[in-house]
């Protein structure tokens, strides 16, 4: 390809009207002409985010009995799901609800909003995905956003703190404007606070230049769309904690321009002073506290009157005012000593708590290394339930064992879930969380099992293959290296807990190849129809046609117990099993409906245990553990594996390791029935 077609594919990608739109320059006419036809461009800071998070809009569901609304910001929609955050959606809906309170000046607009939690849990993800679609944001029509400069003797001076135009209407006029424009608004439109130092400076030297009249002064405003920006320093700020002899406050507020001091005569002079501190920077959008309980007193201090006033204090100047979301994220011991920390009740008092607990669902903490572990990434093929069985791992490790002696924490897990445990509803899985006390906020990191995933990944450059085995040694052989690990006790519940996972695999993929071995729909289809023919005798009292000898003989009870035992139907349980069963059919056939055993998961689980044993002799599975297996033998494993892999993501090799694995068992099962 020649490099003219290279740049032709350039120019077909670019947008220069849109690039055009995001540099738009006008008058401050142009500009309340705009904000009377659609006053949200005079939104603040919080009405702003809180927009962005519902413009993706949500799903509400029901879970435990509680409703809950998911946010569909929170899957990174412009992102490709790289900050994703998963299962956690009570405590991202209640993070929304606040952002809704703030947008609608109830009072949470004058905190702090400090997210808590164990290290990994998303605290900083959730911050930067904010930061993320606030950029994104401003970049659309329906977020977008104006500041203005001063154009005074062929020179263009930018306001420094990027405020809003709307801050320049004269006092004289503000009510009778913003009652015009807030006719229309979804959000009242407000003016409660003063311009900048330097635009103050400016805007008084124009009134008297030109006796007082604004008409005159406005000329020489020139208002632009305001894009932010993280990277640009421009609405977006960051700030954390480094060596307290290497930072002071100036960092936050800005500091005075020594080289400016000649020219303009006084170090108080606002256009002598570099307003480029991190709440400076972040104004009109968003600064981000990261691990904001490290930082030295001198700092938390300043979050006082930035977070209850909305105002900062830089060197030499007047408190000035700022319009931003101010978030932090912590871990629990720095947030555990701002509780015992008597002369911080200020900041306390300033602070919106926001639990960002560890995933307690297994299949939502799949997805964190679902996202990071696919195709598109690895190489080597990835086998079923290698991802599931490290999250379930980590799971346990945060629960609290159940109070009740008749649930297991695996159990437990499966609860949470939403997965069903006989003998428990959904009220027992509000209990259960009710009960707990610090369930989530301790156990095994996600980082901690991505970096063994990649371990086992890398260990053999000629992996083609890894499997839930690999993933699992390696999580057990982390252990006695793990950094936060320090309690032995606790290490070795962790080991216990790796066990646990590794029973409920086995359980798993014997019932994958039980499975694939019965996937004889045919088989299935005569198995059932045998079984209600003998059911429907057995319930009216009738006997039952021999299809073979024409005769008429009393219903096989040897062959529906055969199955009902596969399923747990206990012999005084059988009448009331059948009864409810034959009911359903005839309820069916009411309706016009004929029976099919896929109608009933338990009837089909039954069957296809019950064809399992039916087919394990035939097939010979333990054979896999020999050195020979006769032709014959090998046809019907081939044809089981390659069910395996149409039917439940395996490939080749780890089809061949599955069926060796629970062949090994089923042979040992055999070896100890015949000792």
């Amino acid at each position: 390809m020649a490099a003219s077609d290279l740049l032709g594919l350039i120019a077909a990608r670019q947008d220069v009207q849109r690039y055009r739109d995001l540099l738009w320059e006008g008058s401050f006419a142009e500009y309340l002409d705009m904000v009377l036809a659609e006053p949200d461009i005079a939104r603040n800071s919080y009405q702003r985010l809180y927009d962005l998070v519902e413009s993706y809009g949500f799903d509400d569901f029901t879970e435990y009995k509680k409703a809950i609304r998911r946010y569909r910001f929170f899957d990174d929609p412009f992102g490709e799901g790289a900050d994703a955050v998963f299962g956690i959606d009570i405590q991202l809906m209640k993070l929304v609800r606040v952002l809704r309170a703030a947008a609608l000046s109830y009072g949470p607009e004058k905190r702090v909003l400090l997210l808590h939690g164990p290290v990994g849990s998303a605290k900083s993800t959730i911050a930067r995905l904010l930061k993320k679609g606030l950029e994104h944001y401003s970049r659309t029509d329906a977020g977008r956003m104006y500041t203005y400069s001063w154009v005074i003797d062929g020179e263009e001076i930018p306001s420094p703190m990027n405020e809003d135009p709307i801050k320049l209407l004269p006092a004289s006029a503000q009510e009778a404007i913003l009652g015009k424009i807030n006719e229309n608004a979804r959000y009242r439109v407000r003016i409660d606070s003063d311009l900048n130092p330097v635009c103050r400076y400016h805007y008084r030297m124009l009134l008297k230049r030109y006796d007082g009249d604004f008409l005159k002064v406005q000329e020489h405003i020139k208002v632009r769309r305001f894009v932010l920006s993280e990277k640009d320093r421009l609405g977006i700020g960051t700030f954390q904690p480094k060596d307290e002899k290497n930072q002071d406050s100036t960092e936050l507020t800005g500091d005075i321009n020594y080289r400016l001091i000649a020219e303009y005569g006084s170090d108080s002079d606002p256009r002598a002073f570099n307003f480029d501190g991190e709440f400076c920077v972040a104004n009109r959008g968003l600064i981000e506290f990261v691990e904001m309980l490290k930082l030295d007193v001198a700092f938390l201090y300043d979050l006082l009157g930035a977070s209850q006033e909305h105002r900062i204090k830089p060197k030499k100047f007047a408190q000035t005012a700022i319009d931003e979301v101010i978030i932090g994220h912590t871990n629990e011991p720095e947030y555990r000593r701002l509780q015992n920390n008597e002369y911080m009740e200020a900041l306390r008092d300033r602070t919106i708590k926001i639990d960002v607990p560890y995933i307690t669902k297994p299949t939502q903490e799949a997805r964190i290394y679902k996202k990071d572990f696919n195709a598109r990434r690895v190489s080597a093929h990835i086998a079923p339930h290698t991802l599931e069985m490290a999250a379930l791992w980590a799971v346990l490790t945060r629960l609290e064992e159940p109070k009740n002696h008749k649930l297991t924490l695996l159990q437990k897990s499966r609860l949470y879930d939403g997965k069903s445990v006989r003998g428990f509803t959904e009220d027992h899985v509000k209990e259960l969380r009710k009960t707990t006390q610090r369930e989530g906020l301790r156990g095994i990191s996600p980082r901690y099992v991505q970096d063994k995933i990649s371990n086992a990944l890398v260990r053999d450059p000629d992996l083609r293959c890894l499997n839930p085995f690999m993933v699992l040694n390696e999580l057990e052989s982390g252990l006695n290296q793990h950094s936060l690990l320090t309690d032995e006790e606790e290490r070795e519940r962790y080991r216990e807990l790796l066990n646990v996972v590794k029973e409920e695999y086995t359980d798993i993929v014997k019932n994958e190849v039980q499975k694939a071995i019965a996937a004889d729909e045919g088989a299935l289809a005569r198995m059932c129809g045998n079984y209600i023919d003998n059911l429907r005798a057995y319930v009216l009292k009738e006997k039952v046609k021999n299809s073979f000898t024409g005769a008429y003989e009393e219903p096989n009870e040897r062959l529906m117990r055969s199955i009902e035992e596969k399923i747990d139907i206990a012999e005084p349980r059988k009448d009331d099993f059948r009864r409810e069963l034959m009911n359903y059919i005839a309820a069916l056939a009411l309706d016009g409906k004929t029976f099919d055993y896929t109608m009933n998961e338990r009837l089909h689980r039954a069957l296809e245990l019950k064809l399992f044993e039916d087919s394990k002799d035939s097939i010979k599975l333990s054979a896999l553990v020999s050195q020979t297996v006769d032709p014959d033998t090998q046809a019907k494993i081939d044809v089981v594996k390659q069910r395996l892999i149409d039917n439940y993501g395996y490939d080749e090799i780890s089809a061949n390791d599955v069926l060796q694995y629970v062949a090994s068992i089923f042979a040992r099962g055999d070896a100890s029935k015949s000792g």
